[in-house]
C-alpha cells in the first residue's frame, strides 16, 4: 500500500477510535465515582485531622501522625494478632475440608447431586443471615448447640459459647468455615475434573493405592487451583467484617475484634475519621502485599509445573 493509501486508511479508522473513546466515557466516569474518588478521598482524610463526616467540616493537616499513630497503637497491634489467627486457621480448615468434599463429589454416587445441592446451600446464604443463624445456635438459654450437648451428655450445663473472648473466635471462625468452606470445594471439584483418569488406572495398576495416588498424582496437579483458593480465601479472612459485626460486634472484651472492625469502630464509632481512613489504607497495603505473595509463588509454581 503506497503512503498515501496509510494516511486515507489512517483517516478512516479515526472516527471509529474516536466513538470506541465515547463508548469508554460512561465505563470512566463510573469507575472514576465508584472507585477513583473514594480512594482519593481516604488518602487525603488519612493525613488530617477530622472529627465529622460532613464535606464542609473543619479539617486539620497532620502528615503522616495517623499513620504513626496506627503503628504505635497496641489495640490495632492486638486486632492484627487475632486477625492473623483467623485468617491462617480459617483458611487452613477450609483447605482441608473443601479438598475432602471435592473428593466425595468427585465420585460417582446415586444420588451425587443432592450431595452437591448441600454443599451449595451455605455458600448460598447472605452472610448475614448465616451469621443471625449462629448466634442462635450459640445461644446460650436455648441454643440448639446446649441441647444437643446436654442432651448427648457431653456437657453437664449450658454454656455462654460467646462469652469468654478466645472461645468466641474460634466460634465465629467456626461459622465462617461453614459458610466458605464449599467455595473451597466446588474450585477443588473443577481442578478435579480436568485430572485424566488414565494416570490413576495406570497408577493403580502399579499397585499404588489410594493415598499414595492422591499425594502422587492428584495433589500435584491440584497445586495450581490450591493457589488460587488461598489467595482468594485469605484476603476474605484478612478483611473479614460482617460476620463478626453481626455476631459479636467485636466482644467479649475486644476479644473478636479484627482488622476490619477497629477500622469501623475508630472512624464511625470513636469519629477518627483521619485515622480510620489511615487504617483502611494499611489494610490495602498489606492486602495487595499478600495478593503479590501470591501471585509470584502461583507463577513459579506454574513454571515449575511446565517444565
Amino acid at each position: 500500500m503506497t503512503v498515501e493509501g496509510v494516511s486515507v486508511a489512517r483517516r478512516k479508522r479515526w472516527p471509529d477510535n474516536r466513538f470506541a473513546g465515547l463508548l469508554l466515557v460512561p465505563s470512566a466516569i463510573v469507575v472514576f465515582g465508584v472507585v477513583a474518588w473514594p480512594v482519593a478521598r481516604t488518602l487525603w482524610l488519612s493525613l488530617h485531622k477530622v472529627e465529622s463526616p460532613l464535606p464542609t467540616a473543619p479539617s486539620t493537616w497532620v502528615g503522616l501522625d495517623n499513620y504513626t499513630r496506627a503503628l504505635d497503637d497496641p489495640n490495632l497491634w492486638a486486632a492484627v494478632g487475632r486477625t492473623a489467627y483467623f485468617t491462617v486457621t480459617s483458611t487452613a480448615l477450609e483447605l482441608g475440608l473443601g479438598i475432602l468434599l471435592a473428593l466425595l463429589m468427585a465420585q460417582k454416587l446415586r444420588a451425587g447431586w443432592v450431595l452437591r445441592v448441600a454443599v451449595i446451600i451455605p455458600w448460598a446464604l447472605p452472610t448475614i443471615v448465616n451469621a443471625t443463624m449462629w448466634r442462635y445456635v450459640f445461644n446460650p438459654q436455648y441454643g440448639p448447640l446446649n441441647a444437643l450437648l446436654t442432651q448427648a451428655h457431653l456437657i453437664d450445663e449450658y454454656r455462654s459459647w460467646l462469652g469468654s473472648p478466645f472461645l468466641a473466635l474460634n466460634m465465629v471462625m467456626l461459622s465462617d468455615v461453614w459458610k466458605n468452606t464449599s467455595v473451597v470445594a466446588f474450585f477443588v471439584l473443577a481442578g478435579l475434573q480436568v485430572i485424566p483418569g488414565e494416570l490413576h488406572e495406570a497408577a493403580q495398576v502399579d499397585g499404588a493405592g489410594a493415598i499414595r495416588r492422591f499425594f502422587a498424582i492428584t495433589l500435584p496437579l491440584l497445586r495450581p487451583i490450591i493457589a488460587i483458593v488461598l489467595v482468594l480465601r485469605t484476603i476474605e479472612a484478612f478483611k473479614v467484617f460482617d460476620i463478626v459485626y453481626v455476631m459479636t460486634r467485636g466482644g467479649p472484651a475486644n476479644g473478636t475484634q479484627t482488622v476490619s472492625l477497629f477500622t469501623y469502630q475508630s472512624a464511625f464509632s470513636d469519629q477518627h475519621f483521619g485515622y480510620g481512613s489511615a487504617l483502611s489504607v494499611l489494610i490495602v497495603v498489606v492486602i495487595m502485599a499478600l495478593a503479590v505473595t501470591y501471585m509470584k509463588l502461583l507463577r513459579i509454581e506454574e513454571s515449575r509445573t511446565a517444565a
